[in-house]
C-alpha cells in the first residue's frame, strides 16, 4: 500500500488548538475593536476573475498572484488582499449601501512571495475601511481605530507613521520627476529593507542627480510640526496636501487633550510611502516599539480612485490592514499570548464511564452559566486528570460523588493549588467557580 506523505506546501500551515484558539481570541479583541467604532463585516470570494483582482494591483505583487484557468476556461486568481475585492464589492452594491460606509473583513489572502518570519503564503489580514467621504476625518478615525486596536490588544507601545502620496508626489513635481513618480514611490517604500546606500544608486539610475534632493525630502527629521514645514518648504509651499495634514495633527491634539493621553506615537514619516499603486493621499504603517525588526503590522492609506476601476461612479475611500501572522510572530515572541489548548477552564471528571450522561448534565449547568466546561470520557486515576486538564491550560475539575452523580454534591479542585473544596450544591459550585474566573 502507498501512503501518501502528509505535508503542506511552503508558506502554508496548519493550525492545532493553541495556535488557533491564540489566533481566535486575537480576532475577537480585533473585531470587537473594530465594532466598537460602528464598523460592519463583510465577505467576498476568496476566487475572483483575474482582471478584477489585476486591474490595478501592479508591480511586484502582480508576479506573486495565484492565477490559473479554471475547468471552465475561466482566468482567475486567488485575492492578494482585501481591498481590491472590496472595491469591486462596493461597485456591485453601490445600490445597497449607504455612504458613508464602514466596513471590516477578516480573513485569509494568498500571495506566492518569499517566506521569512511572520511572512506567509497564506495569511490572514484584518482590514476596516470608510468609503464615501473624503473628509480628513476619516482619515484620522482609521488611524485611531489602530492606535485603540492594538491598545485593547495588549500590543505595548507602537509606533504609527504617515504621510502623504500626493505631498510626496507635488514634490516630485517640483523636480520634473512626476512622469517617474511610481517608480520613486516604490523604491522609497523598500528603503527599510535594503538601506539607504542601495536606494542611493538605485534611486540616482531613476532620477539622476536628483537622488539627493529625494533623500533630503525622505528623511526630514524632528516633530510633527518641524516635519510638516520641512516638507512644504521642499514641496513648493502650502497645498490641498499639507493642510490635510495638518487638519490631522490637528485632530491628535484635540483628542489627545480629550482623552488626557498622549495620543500615542503618530509620527510624520516622510520615508513612508505604500508600494501599492492605488494609494493616493494619506498613507500609514504601524510598528511594535519593542520589535520594530519584524517590520510593519498594520499599513493603509487613501484611495480615492480605486473603486472607479470597476464603476464610473469615483467613491473615495481609507483604510487600514493589520497582518494577523506577522502580529502573532511578534506577540509571541515577546510572551504576551495566551498558551491555551482549550477554551474550557472547567472539566467534569470521569469516575464511571456508563455515567457519561450523567457528567454531560452536570458540565450542561456550567455551560448555562457561561462557563465552558469539559467532560472526560475515560475512567482514570484522578491524579492523571488532573494532569490532562492542566496541560490543557484548565483551572479547575469537578468532581461528583461516585455513586449518584446528579443527586449528591460536587467536589471543586483548584489545580494551582490542589486544595478541594467542601461539598457543594449545583448552585453553589457554579456561583463559586463563575466568581474565581470572574465570568
Amino acid at each position: 500500500m502507498n501512503i501518501i506523505e502528509p505535508r503542506v506546501l511552503k508558506g502554508f500551515r496548519d493550525f492545532p488548538p493553541a495556535a488557533e484558539i491564540r489566533r481566535r481570541a486575537l480576532i475577537e479583541r480585533i473585531e470587537a475593536s473594530f465594532r466598537s467604532f460602528g464598523f460592519a463585516p463583510i465577505d467576498t470570494p476568496a476566487l475572483e476573475y483575474a482582471e478584477i483582482l489585476l486591474g490595478k494591483g501592479g508591480g511586484e505583487t502582480e508576479k506573486q498572484v495565484y492565477r490559473f484557468t479554471d475547468n471552465g476556461g475561466r482566468d482567475v486568481a486567488l485575492r492578494f488582499d482585501l481591498t481590491v475585492p472590496f472595491a469591486r464589492f462596493i461597485a456591485a452594491h453601490r445600490a445597497e449601501i449607504t455612504l458613508p460606509f464602514k466596513r471590516y473583513h477578516i480573513a485569509k489572502v494568498w500571495r506566492g512571495e518569499n517566506t521569512q518570519r511572520g511572512r506567509y503564503r497564506e495569511f490572514t489580514q484584518c482590514d476596516v475601511d470608510i468609503v464615501g467621504s473624503n473628509s480628513p476625518a476619516s482619515d484620522f478615525e482609521i488611524l485611531l481605530v489602530m492606535r485603540e486596536t492594538f491598545k485593547a490588544i495588549g500590543a505595548g507601545d507602537v509606533a504609527i507613521r504617515l504621510n502623504h502620496r500626493g505631498l510626496f508626489n507635488r514634490f516630485l513635481a517640483t523636480l520634473g520627476l512626476l512622469d517617474k513618480s511610481v517608480d520613486i514611490l516604490r523604491l522609497v517604500d523598500k528603503s527599510a529593507k535594503i538601506g539607504r546606500n542601495a536606494v542611493v544608486e538605485q534611486l540616482s539610475g531613476v532620477a539622476g542627480d536628483k537622488a539627493e534632493k529625494i533623500l533630503q525630502f525622505i528623511e526630514a527629521k524632528g516633530g510633527f510640526e518641524d516635519v510638516l514645514a520641512r516638507l512644504i518648504e521642499l514641496s513648493g509651499g502650502p497645498s490641498p496636501e499639507s493642510e490635510r495634514l495638518a487638519d490631522i495633527r490637528t485632530y491628535m491634539l484635540q483628542h489627545a487633550a480629550a482623552a488626557d493621553s498622549a495620543g500615542g506615537a503618530c509620527i510624520l514619516d516622510p520615508s513612508i510611502t505604500r508600494g501599492l499603486d492605488y494609494y493616493t493621499g494619506i498613507v500609514y504603517e504601524t510598528f511594535l516599539n519593542d520589535m520594530p525588526e519584524i517590520g510593519s503590522i498594520c499599513s493603509g492609506g487613501r484611495y480615492d480612485n480605486l473603486a472607479s476601476l470597476y464603476s464610473k461612479e469615483s467613491v473615495s475611500g481609507v483604510g487600514t490592514s493589520i497582518g494577523l501572522d506577522r502580529l502573532i510572530a511578534a506577540l509571541e515572541a515577546l510572551g504576551r499570548l495566551e498558551q491555551k489548548t482549550s477554551y474550557a477552564r472547567i472539566a467534569v471528571v470521569c469516575l464511571k464511564e456508563s455515567d457519561a450522561g450523567a457528567y454531560q448534565a452536570i458540565a450542561g449547568c456550567f455551560r448555562n452559566a457561561g462557563l465552558a466546561c469539559e467532560v472526560f470520557f475515560t475512567r482514570e486515576k484522578l491524579a492523571k486528570q488532573c494532569m490532562s486538564a492542566e496541560k490543557k491550560g484548565m483551572e479547575w475539575l469537578i468532581i461528583p460523588p461516585e455513586d449518584s452523580p446528579l443527586r449528591g454534591k460536587l467536589v471543586l479542585r483548584n489545580l494551582a493549588t490542589r486544595e478541594n473544596s467542601a461539598p457543594l450544591s449545583m448552585e453553589e459550585a457554579v456561583s463559586r467557580l463563575k466568581a474565581a474566573l470572574e465570568v
